[in-house]
């Protein structure tokens, strides 16, 4: 009989599938009857097929989405800019830096295929027959405690990178396999590649090529040649091994053998891996230093970026340490040098030939291990040729100093005090090392653009790498007389004038009924106008013009600048207070700036990884800045910043008399800058501490010097012989960057011309321009010019000066004044605070 041809394709298919799934059933059952053997068999691998299922079921149910690899960021480090945009520093526990595809070098390409996976582009995740390889590697391995070969494609070494870790098991390796079939329908060959070599960890700390190419040559992988590409591609075999010392050898002949399969794989040609071949491996040693020397300045920045995005990526998609922010903050370089070489040349100074200052730190170098604990403490030091050590053995007047590298000297000028695991600072003395003196007294400095309240430079203490306390901005310090331009702000805000007359002879207060009534005797007894009283850091006068304003005014005024909670005390007029002296600087920045008081900042704005502003301090709206098209009217302009905290007339009437402490009074060692800056100095009680703050318009500076754990300095020790050359220093070291300028006074200020030792209003003669000039252009309100100075004043004055000077003479000569009634030998401790 013959049989009829189906209708359709379809149907031909259909008839075809049931004739012969029949015939295999029919088939099957008959074996399935006839054969004990066939159903054990037939049996065994149903069973293996439903292990098999259930396996791939069991691996695969808590697998990571492949899909998440579409929305993943790879860890990124924070990247500080400085003012001029340069970077300097970076904010980084890992070496990591993310390129797009088109950045990696074709060969560098060619090199990590030729290394890890020649067939990438043709296999589906998972490469056959390198599989086997492994398995039998495996096999042959098993027990012995060897590891057995990978056999992993690039994108089996990505999902185990990213989703699964790195633990030696055969059940890893399974879900590997899976996960990376998953990623090849996720994702492009390109974006395999461009994953993988952003993330593949390579050594030293480095994640990714880019980062390895930095540490390893200290290059960027478009400046990379041959041989170091090949270089770069065995490292995933072993990256904590080949850029090892005393591994040359092996890391070469692995080199080498990347170099042939580059040939082979058409990557190279072979006369360009013989000329590779001959290259010698050319590790760098070194990198190159790409953050600026200004600790203090950028832990600051640090801690205030940590506060607003966090620490971690668990913290937050812009942390610090994973957010790959960029940071542009206000530093300037070529400032935080000069403040950095200042103040450590000023306590070199102050510390003279006091002699060693005592260990750093100690550790214990009993069981030989001391070059680790030296390098895990991170102690250095970047001053000249110092070298951070810690004494290894001591006998006598003999002693080792050993390296956190290992390496161990002789070491001389020997303290009694000195002991084996004392970690200390050395310099070079001919083949061995000479015990440095580190200066037993600390400080800080500050720098700052009072127009924008931006802190410019910041050191905290002589080198950051010894000690990361930061005593700009936190040590609480006692002022002592910088915070006197506020009292006399208070009495100029009260009705008194720069040429008030008053009186320094002496101040009572009473005590109680128990203690009653107390004098305290000022100076130079007499009359003097505020001015002489503030050139010349007179207490009495201060205290006086406080009470006259009234205390709580005072302490109203140091607040409204920032300076700290105060007291109603006389006292306080004095610096009695502490605060700090980025505190002090911002008060100072708000008398050059009219009055206005802005917050100090060390970050200008915040971008995240793609460049987007996420925070800035200036939070100024410009209205009408976005405008599509000019509507013809004036340029938009951002309002005023900061806030109004004091009268503009007042701040410069301050700021006016206190360039006569520059031109005349206690910090005389600023005038030969050519500069129009003005300032105070201070010095506490003992002393203790001293400071200068003071600066032009354009930039403020600040510093103190003290003991951290605060004890007396000498009595020596002024604001004017120690920190003031702190601020010239930094001065000169800067010249270019501070302005000439004269200062601007606001509207309603009046410039009249007056005689200087009284304070009366001079018609026939004009200031000489010389600091001891004595008719002077004064600083007044409207309608609080004071009266014409008379004939009989003037010899009222002289009479008063030599009846002074007959005092004096009578005293044993304490307290000479010369004819400008300048005190010839000045010096501000009077008694108590100042």
């Amino acid at each position: 009989m013959t049989e009829t041809a189906p209708a359709s394709t379809l149907d031909y298919f259909r008839y075809r599938l049931n004739r012969d799934l029949g015939g295999a059933m029919a088939w099957f059952g008959q074996k399935w009857r006839s054969s004990w053997l066939f159903k054990i068999a037939a049996l065994l691998i149903g069973l293996g097929m439903v292990l098999w299922v259930a396996i791939f079921v069991w691996l695969a149910s808590d697998l990571p989405e492949a899909d998440s690899l579409l929305d993943y960021e790879t860890p990124l480090p924070t990247v500080v800019r400085g003012a001029d945009g340069e970077i300097v520093h970076s904010y980084a526990r890992e070496r990591r830096v993310q390129l797009q595809f088109p950045d990696f070098p074709e060969r560098l390409v060619g090199a990590y295929l030729s290394a890890e996976d020649k067939t990438f582009f043709s296999h589906g995740g998972v490469d056959v027959t390198g599989t086997a390889n492994a398995v039998f590697d495996y096999a042959t391995k098993y027990g012995s405690g060897d590891r057995a070969v990978g056999g992993s494609t690039i994108t089996q070494q990505l999902a185990k990178i990213l989703l699964l870790g790195d633990e030696y098991s055969v059940t890893r390796k399974l879900k590997e396999m899976i996960l990376a079939s998953r990623i090849e329908d996720v994702l492009s060959k390109e974006e395999i590649l461009e994953l993988y070599l952003n993330e593949i960890p390579l050594g030293r700390r480095s994640f990714g090529v880019q980062a390895a190419s930095r540490a390893y040559f200290d290059k960027d992988v478009g400046d990379l040649d041959l041989h170091e590409m090949a270089f770069l591609a065995i490292l995933p075999k072993a990256p904590e091994r080949y850029g090892r010392r005393g591994q040359e050898e092996a890391a070469l002949a692995r080199r080498d053998f990347v170099l042939t399969q580059m040939e082979e794989n058409g990557y190279i040609s072979a006369a360009e891996r013989q000329q590779a071949a001959s290259q010698p491996l050319g590790l760098a040693t070194q990198r190159t230093q790409r953050s600026a020397d200004a600790g203090y300045f950028l832990e600051e920045v640090r801690r205030q970026l940590i506060d607003q995005f966090g620490e971690n990526a668990e913290q937050g998609d812009n942390s610090v340490y994973a957010g790959g922010l960029w940071v542009r903050t206000s530093l300037d370089p070529e400032i935080q040098d000069a403040a950095r070489d200042a103040l450590r040349t000023g306590l070199v100074r102050y510390h003279g030939r006091r002699g060693w200052s005592g260990p750093v730190a100690t550790i214990d170098v009993s069981e030989g291990n001391w070059a680790g604990q030296l390098a895990s403490s991170y102690l250095s030091i970047r001053y000249e040729d110092w070298r951070v050590g810690v004494v290894t053995q001591r006998s006598g007047s003999s002693a080792t100093v050993g390296f956190a590298n290992g390496e161990e000297g002789a070491l001389s000028g020997l303290p009694n005090a000195l002991k084996a695991g004392d970690v200390i600072v050395v310099r070079p003395q001919g083949s061995g090392f000479r015990l440095a003196s580190l200066p037993s007294a600390q400080g800080g400095l500050v720098v700052q653009n009072p127009q924008t309240g931006r802190i410019i430079a910041m050191q905290g203490g002589f080198d950051h790498r010894l000690s990361d306390f930061n005593r700009a901005t936190q040590a609480m310090r006692q002022p002592g007389s910088t915070i006197k331009p506020f009292v006399y702000a208070t009495g100029l805000d009260n009705g008194m004038t720069p040429s008030t007359e008053i009186d320094n002879t002496r101040f009572c207060y009473y005590q109680g009924n128990r203690l009653g009534e107390k004098c305290i005797r000022g100076g130079r007894a007499g009359q003097f106008p505020m001015r002489y009283g503030l050139e010349q850091s007179q207490n009495i006068m201060t205290v006086q013009i406080g009470m006259q304003a009234g205390m709580e005014n005072v302490v109203d005024t140091i607040e409204a600048v920032g300076i700290g909670e105060a007291d109603p005390y006389a006292a306080t007029a004095l610096g009695s207070e502490e605060t700090t002296v980025m505190r002090m600087v911002n008060a100072y920045s708000a008398l050059a700036n009219h009055g206005r008081l802005n917050n100090p900042t060390v970050i200008d704005y915040v971008q995240d990884r793609r460049g987007k502003v996420i925070w800035r301090a200036d939070d100024r709206n410009c209205n009408g800045c976005n405008m599509a098209e000019w509507d013809g009217n004036p340029m938009p302009r951002f309002g005023m910043k900061g806030r109004q905290v004091m009268d503009a007339r007042t701040a410069f009437q301050t700021m006016h008399m206190l360039e006569g402490v520059v031109d005349r009074g206690t910090a005389t060692v600023l005038n030969t800058l050519g500069l129009p800056l003005f300032g105070k100095t201070g010095t506490t009680t003992g002393p203790k501490d001293v400071w200068f703050v003071g600066g032009t318009q354009q930039m403020i500076a600040g510093a103190y010097v003290g003991f951290d754990r605060p004890r007396n300095m000498g009595g020596y020790a002024q604001g004017g012989t120690i920190v003031a050359p702190i601020i010239k220093d930094l001065i000169q070291k800067s010249r270019d960057r501070w302005s000439d300028l004269p200062a601007i006074a606001p509207a309603g200020v009046r410039m009249v011309r007056v005689d200087r030792r009284t304070g009366k209003r001079v018609f026939d003669r004009w200031p000489t321009g010389g600091a001891k000039s004595d008719v002077i252009w004064e600083a007044f309100k409207p309608d609080s010019e004071p009266e014409r100075s008379t004939r009989q004043d003037e010899i009222a004055a002289k009479r008063d000066e030599i009846l002074a000077l007959i005092r004096a003479s009578r005293n044993g000569g304490q307290s000479v004044e010369s004819s400008d009634g300048q005190p010839e030998d000045f010096v501000e401790d009077q008694g108590g605070i100042y």
